[in-house]
């Protein structure tokens, strides 16, 4: 039987958003800061309490080929340095900078938000992406990511010969490319001569179903532990360890996971606003009931600003 002492040594604090949640392996409660913890709670806290139960039972199930995870472990550089080591096979690569998320804008078309987008000290860029879904890794999405990246890394005057040399890697769940290779490596050839084109742009496949005991593999086998501990790299298994066990850490994924709430219920409400739109109701009808403000749903609104 556990003393009353040792059960309280054991127990977890995560303070977020107002909340005090403890927690150890067999307890979970919350406390509101400020208050005993009591039964009379409004629904709304019965909500926040249910939500954020759920929250810490995710991030216990999180592994590195899960993509909103994947941001937060690789925007660190050390970690993205030693992934992009292992897939190049460059123990002399060393990352100058690093950006999760990162928006790639494209005025005339589709924009683009990047996984992680990293730059070496000899300005080659690095695009990252984690892909579950087969339709998220198509070969022509590589193709757009990479033009993208080449519109928006260079400033007016920038000659062609100052480009950047680019990589845009996929890490997919599955086979995409279907030849059961560990890694594909995708360059531009002049088909006449059989020679590189040599145009610095260079797109990799990563099979994570392959899990051998090469570097590579070993890494893969990272990609899908849900526990540090059975990691095999210690510079991931940390900065994993630090998301699912350190209180500042767990309260990191709770805000992520809170910001991707919002941000679907806001996609939600736009695309129920421009069906609303097509359908001719009022401005502010629409504001109304889709908590939108007047001005988001005009500038929705391509038809009549036209």
């Amino acid at each position: 039987m556990v003393r009353r002492g040792e059960f309280c040594a054991t127990l977890k604090k995560v303070r977020f958003c107002g909340i005090l949640y403890v927690t150890n392996d067999s307890f979970k409660c919350y406390i509101k800061v400020g208050e005993p913890m009591g039964e009379n709670k409004t629904p709304q806290e019965l909500d926040f309490e249910r939500k954020h139960e759920e929250y810490l039972h995710r991030i216990q199930n999180l592994r590195l080929i899960d993509d909103n995870f994947m941001t937060k472990v690789f925007e660190d550089k050390e970690c993205s340095e030693f992934l992009l080591q292992v897939i190049l096979d460059r123990d002399d690569l060393t990352i100058r900078e690093v950006h999760s998320q990162y928006g790639l804008n494209n005025i005339q078309g589709r924009s683009a938000r990047l996984d992680i987008l990293a730059v070496d000290e000899q300005n080659k860029a690095y695009n990252i992406e984690i892909q579950r879904n087969d339709r998220g890794a198509e070969v022509r999405r590589a193709r757009y990511n990479s033009g993208l990246m080449d519109a928006n890394i260079t400033e007016p005057g920038d000659r062609y010969d100052q480009l950047y040399e680019t990589y845009v890697i996929f890490i997919t769940e599955n086979d995409i490319l279907k030849a059961g290779l560990p890694i594909y490596h995708i360059e531009r050839t002049i088909q006449e001569t059989g020679m590189p084109f040599g145009d610095g742009a260079h797109i990799i496949y990563v099979n994570s179903q392959i899990k051998d005991d090469t570097k590579l593999g070993r890494l893969m086998q990272d990609f899908t532990c849900t526990n540090p501990d059975d990691m095999n790299y210690p510079v991931l298994a940390q900065r994993v360890r630090y998301f699912k066990e350190d209180t500042k850490g767990v309260a990191t994924m709770c805000r992520a996971f809170e910001e991707v709430r919002e941000e679907g219920k806001r996609e939600q409400a736009v695309e129920f606003a421009r069906s609303m739109l097509a359908d001719g109701m009022p401005y502010e009808i629409v504001a109304k009931y889709t908590k939108l403000s007047v001005e988001e749903v005009k500038a929705l609104d391509t038809k009549r600003s036209a």
